[in-house]
């Protein structure tokens, strides 16, 4: 398989972890409080529909276009990276905590705990150093 077409299966899976990310997490429990930070799955929604447009311009307009040059491919790789660490963030809502007023994690209907964040933000994080290895080798 050409290293075009991983770029491009990656780029559709990002932009599926952002998407479901949003779905699983945005919902309130309950007790209407939110089982994650509302402004890290913020962060992740907003930057990661950005990095999906401006990534998406960057591998599909020539590099001649203003919207398919050098620049472009730079942002749309920072903007990933920001989505990268902010789903991150978010599986810290795994961790244990401590202390008295805290409540265990309940388990959610998609999954027996954080399987399938850890399999989706991992592998956005493999996703991302792929599309930073085909930036820094102009293979996009």
């Amino acid at each position: 398989m050409s290293p075009e077409i991983i770029v491009w299966v990656l780029s559709f899976l990002g932009a599926v972890v952002v998407v479901l990310t949003r779905v699983r997490l945005g919902k309130e429990q309950e007790d209407g409080t939110k089982a994650v930070s509302r402004t890290v799955l913020a962060v992740h929604t907003s930057v990661g529909a950005l990095a999906v447009v401006v990534w998406t311009a960057f591998i599909v307009f020539p590099e001649s276009s203003p919207f398919g040059g050098d620049l472009v491919g730079l942002l749309g790789l920072a903007l990933w990276w920001v989505t990268v660490f902010a789903g991150l963030g978010l599986l810290l809502r795994w961790l244990p905590s401590r202390g008295r007023h805290t409540s265990s994690v309940d388990e959610d209907e998609w999954a027996e705990g954080p399987g399938l964040s850890m399999l989706a933000h991992l592998g956005l994080l493999l996703g991302v150093l792929v599309f930073t290895w085909a930036f820094a080798t102009s293979t996009v």
